[in-house]
């Protein structure tokens, strides 16, 4: 019990947060957190965008980052408590790869069964699609927040800093799903996109086990991400002129 109180007695020490807000070194390090967890956290912002697909409104999707959001903060606090021993934790990497690739093939499989179709204003509403949406953002909350957290805390070592520094990275992130979600929804094309990309995200999660160790800077990642989302504009605009 003692070495859990050890573990999140800095996030409750009043002098430690006010050292941190009144020092712009300290802010400095906070802002390439941000950056870093921006750049970190492409990645997730796809798999967000593309699970949110599956609510039947826009409402529901933008409800359900919200949520996650929450939840995000919270199991952010845990994680970076527990950071030192995450980098032991591979299993939850493998298992987070495997869910990548049952979510990239569950979509292909329900593109090739014969679309129902729906009169305008059909579309029904379910809780439990609802929390099984929120509940998976939160599962790769999880996943992804690994790399992020032990990145952040090569950088500093305190605990506050690490956490500013997630908490509006997180934000920022969360703004990025919500801009492809809506992209998703206006270009069709994005949306099997995204999940070819998904397929990426989870070879290059598996390859960094520490069995393979193998690791795909986040710079070019990033660039592939956006790189391949800019040749699928220009598809839906060539497209969209033959039409």
């Amino acid at each position: 019990m003692n070495w859990i109180v050890q573990l999140y007695q800095p996030f409750f020490e009043l002098n430690n947060w006010q050292i941190v807000i009144r020092s712009s070194e300290d802010w400095l390090l906070i802002l390439t957190l941000v950056i870093m967890e921006c750049l970190l956290s492409v990645d997730n912002a796809v798999v967000l965008a593309a699970q949110t697909q599956s609510l039947p409104t826009k409402i529901e999707q933008e409800k359900s980052l919200v949520y996650g959001l929450w939840g995000a903060y919270l199991f952010r606090f845990i994680i970076i408590g527990v950071g030192t021993f995450l980098i032991h934790l591979w299993e939850i990497k493998v298992a987070g790869s495997l869910y990548l690739v049952y979510l990239v093939y569950a979509y292909f499989r329900k593109q090739k069964q014969p679309k129902q179709v729906k009169k305008p204003g059909s579309k029904i509403s379910s809780p439990h699609r609802f929390w099984r949406t929120v509940i998976s953002i939160e599962l790769m909350d999880i996943v992804f927040s690994i790399d992020s957290v032990l990145a952040s805390l090569a950088i500093s070592s305190n605990p506050v800093i690490v956490l500013i520094g997630g908490m509006i990275g997180i934000i920022c992130m969360r703004g990025i799903a919500q801009i492809i979600a809506r992209l998703m929804e206006k270009i069709p094309e994005l949306n099997p996109m995204a999940y070819i990309l998904i397929l990426f995200i989870a070879v290059k999660l598996f390859l960094s086990i520490p069995a393979i160790d193998i690791e795909i800077p986040n710079l070019v990642f990033a660039g592939i991400v956006f790189g391949t989302i800019l040749i699928t504009l220009g598809i839906h605009y060539i497209r969209k002129q033959r039409a």
